[in-house]
């Protein structure tokens, strides 16, 4: 008997030697010809519509599982099932995977108990162990259900990227051994967060990696669906731990993600949701704990801009840096954050105070950057204290940075004034503000962080 995927390998086979490339980041990926294939979009409203428009009777998909998902056998024995269900109505599946929860946390503790500021290149090294656990006990559970499976690592994958340890950028992918084992009728897992150099350097992609992983293996396979499971049902109005009221969202648009990703939801990783909306690659967010619907990700559309705040994000991962007396002249601002960027750390919001004095005018530089890159900071601007001239550094911890987002700020005016209103009346004081077209954010005090975000909440969503 003839299986399904060995009928797509047929019908391959039939194709000329023509090649199509996907570009990322400026370099291109040749991909193998597909025969009579049309323009896919990784259509993700169901399985059903799908295949109406499939050249044969199943789909190509990609799955990644989060380390919630994967967190124990029992869960890894869930998402077997779970692949095992696709696989046996005939579909080719690519499962991308996280580290089991909390491996990735003990690997950094292990090193940081021997040193503060480990080499980057050795933390690629220590911490792509993570996921290459999963992707053997999860190839192991598809076995046990008598479903062939094979693992891959990032690497053998064919995912290359820079060279910018613990922080790579995925430069292309040629999915050759992808294929090779989907045709061979083999369920692939990949391990997420993981690549290599063109010298074979291991890379790791930053937090949250595995999204980034499965949306750019989405586009390089041209896959026909791909979801991202976790623990949580979809992307919500706010988080529901802190916001009982917060609602599921059955659709969101790739900028109100990007802006709710970059303002501290820890439902996608930020990169993720830029390369998805480069590629035009429609995802679906979902439990990998029960088959509720997600919510689906995707260009924006005109009826999106009727809603105001699609939702409220509270990032507590930020910390504040403000260099004190600093000399006002030009070129100063441009030096320290050159040397931040030479350093790969990313800065979020910048504030420079009014000067004051009037012989050797000064003035205070804040900005805010995520708390794992602290460390390194203090360490880049000490290194330029004698440069620069500065006084002091002073440093807060205890910050949060809140945020509104949605597409129909863009038609609507007066939101500012309300999300400032809102926190007056809730005593909360507001430290920084940024905006965008899209998105209001400020700095607030951590210890009012969730009373303000459910004030915010309210005040915009009525719960």
């Amino acid at each position: 008997m003839v299986g399904p995927w060995t009928r797509r390998a047929a019908a391959k086979a039939t194709c000329t030697s023509r090649a199509r490339q996907v570009p990322f980041y400026g370099i291109f990926s040749t991909l193998p010809a597909r025969a009579h294939t049309p323009p896919r979009t990784g259509i993700a409203k169901s399985r059903a519509v799908l295949l109406e428009h499939a050249p044969f009777d199943m789909a190509l998909i990609v799955q990644k599982y989060g380390g919630t998902s994967v967190g124990n056998p029992e869960r890894i024995k869930n998402v077997a099932r779970r692949v095992a269900e696709h696989r046996n109505r005939g579909d080719q599946v690519v499962v991308v995977v996280s580290a089991m929860s909390g491996v990735t946390d003990n690997l950094i503790k292990l090193a940081k108990e021997i040193t503060p500021l480990p080499s980057e290149r050795e933390m690629d090294m220590l911490l792509a162990t993570g996921e290459q656990q999963t992707i053997a006990l999860t190839a192991i559970a598809l076995q046990q259900l008598g479903i062939p499976a094979t693992s891959l690592t990032g690497a053998q994958a064919g995912i290359v990227t820079d060279g910018v340890h613990t922080k790579a950028k995925i430069r292309n992918i040629t999915p050759k051994k992808v294929h090779a084992q989907l045709d061979a009728g083999n369920v692939v897992i990949v391990a997420g967060f993981q690549g290599e150099t063109a010298e074979g350097q291991i890379t790791t992609l930053g937090r949250g990696g595995s999204d980034l992983t499965a949306i750019a293996l989405a586009a390089a396979v041209k896959a026909d669906l791909c979801q991202i499971y976790t623990d949580v049902d979809g992307v919500y109005t706010a988080d529901p731990r802190i916001v009982p009221g917060a609602k599921k969202l059955p659709e969101i648009a790739y900028d109100e993600m990007l802006e709710l990703a970059g303002a501290g939801a820890k439902v996608m990783q930020l990169r993720s949701v830029e390369f998805a909306k480069k590629f035009g690659v429609v995802f679906e967010v979902r439990s990998s704990l029960n088959d509720n619907p997600g919510t689906i990700v995707k260009e924006e559309t005109q009826s999106m801009e009727g809603i105001v705040v699609r939702g409220v994000a509270l990032d507590k991962n930020q910390a504040k840096v403000t260099l004190v007396a600093v000399p006002d002249k030009p070129g100063v601002a441009a030096r320290v954050f050159k040397a931040l960027a030479d350093a790969t750390i990313g800065v979020d919001m910048i504030v420079q105070n009014i000067s004051h004095g009037s012989k050797s005018p000064t003035t205070d530089i804040s900005f805010t950057a995520d708390k794992p890159d602290l460390a390194k900071a203090r360490k880049v601007m000490d290194a330029l204290k004698a440069e620069i001239g500065f006084a002091e550094l002073a440093v807060s911890e205890t910050i949060g940075k809140l945020s509104i987002v949605g597409v129909g700020m863009k038609s609507h005016s007066g939101v500012a004034a309300k999300m400032f209103e809102t926190l007056a009346k809730e005593g909360v004081n507001i430290d920084m503000i940024s905006t965008s077209e899209i998105k209001i954010s400020v700095v607030i005090d951590l210890a009012k962080g969730d009373a303000a975000m459910r004030a915010v909440h309210k005040a915009f969503l009525g719960t």
